[in-house]
């Protein structure tokens, strides 16, 4: 009997990097590794167009995302791999849940105001409402457990009160399961190698702020040698660590990869100057993703075998899917 259903979603974004892979998919492979629980992995195409996308880029960066998922340990056998755009019911439950949802609970959503930015009258209803969208991912699963990172609290909230609004309404008791968040652990943000108060992203400019999860060694090596420090010697402290962002997030990104606490790596390296830690850093980031790397560029040369992934995971999520919205029309009267 499978104790958690875990529902999670990826923006089909391309060009994946380390603060992906440890914010994100290195939690799913522990949880696919977890045989209590039931996982499913999306790659969220429909949330993928909230902004403006060239539809064959699109289209490779779906497939490169589904790679990504395999090669770093998620067993698209054990679990279900599909994306959100082949399911219909995504869209139909998101339509609905909006007829749920109030203005002021989506006017409260901090996203929207950081990703919109100044001009929040040029920016997409669809980025807007997106949350609802999300909501729908999660509740068409009977999910128990979503894995979440401070960013995205807030739109699991949103996501139990549409759910428990809907129920009420309707009274259905139960009827949507109420999600509980997976937290993730100590240090899951990994912020640009440029910058250690920006977070890694592939949108910075330079290719030096962030780790690609398909570069080669000696570019890891060398993004780790030029990554931001200052010039005092390694941290002795968690205080002194949290007054320094960059060593912060040099010591956060070694701390994760070695499954250690951030006392520890401090211990370990306290009092040495940056150049000895940053050697350590990238071996320990080169013996992780260059495998990973590896085994990418051999999936996206067989996409006949990522489609068939896609194909096979869109019928199992449809099944599950289109049961629970036949259910919906059952309680709107439809």
């Amino acid at each position: 009997m499978m104790e958690k259903k875990i529902f999670s979603g990826v923006q089909p974004t391309g060009n994946l990097h380390l603060g992906n892979y440890l914010g994100a998919i290195q939690n799913f492979v522990q949880l696919n590794n977890d045989n209590k629980n039931e996982c499913i992995f999306c790659v969220v195409d429909l949330h993928a167009i909230t902004v403006s996308q060239d539809s064959k880029e699109l289209k490779d960066n779906i497939l490169e995302t589904v790679a990504t998922f395999i090669a770093s340990g998620i067993d698209p056998k054990k679990n279900i791999i599909f994306n959100q755009s082949q399911v219909s019911a995504h869209s139909e439950a998101a339509w609905i849940l909006s007829c749920i949802a109030r203005m002021g609970w989506l006017n409260r959503m901090t996203q929207f105001k950081e990703k919109a930015g100044k001009d929040k009258e040029k920016a997409s209803i669809g980025l807007y409402s997106y949350p609802v969208l999300m909501a729908a991912d999660i509740l068409l699963y009977d999910t128990t457990h979503v894995p979440v990172g401070d960013d995205q609290k807030q739109h699991l909230e949103l996501c139990r009160d549409i759910a428990q609004k809907f129920n009420n309404d309707f009274k259905v008791e139960n009827f949507f399961k109420i999600p509980e968040p997976l937290i993730q652990k100590e240090f899951s943000r990994i912020m640009s190698l440029k910058d250690g108060l920006k977070k890694m992203s592939k949108s910075e400019l330079s290719d030096l702020s962030r780790i690609n999860l398909t570069d080669e060694k000696d570019i890891i090596i060398n993004k780790i040698k030029k990554a931001k420090t200052d010039t005092q010697p390694m941290p002795s402290s968690i205080e002194e660590l949290n007054k320094r962002p960059e060593a912060k997030n040099l010591i956060g990104i070694f701390s994760c990869l070695t499954e250690s606490s951030l006392e520890k790596t401090i211990n370990e390296f306290s009092g040495q100057n940056f150049s000895q830690f940053k050697e350590n850093l990238s071996q320990v980031i080169v013996d992780k993703i260059c495998p990973i790397s590896n085994e990418i560029k051999k999936l996206l040369a067989e996409k006949t075998y990522l489609d068939k992934i896609l194909s096979e995971g869109c019928k199992r999520a449809d099944e599950i899917a289109s049961k629970k919205i036949k259910k919906i029309h059952e309680i709107l009267g439809f």
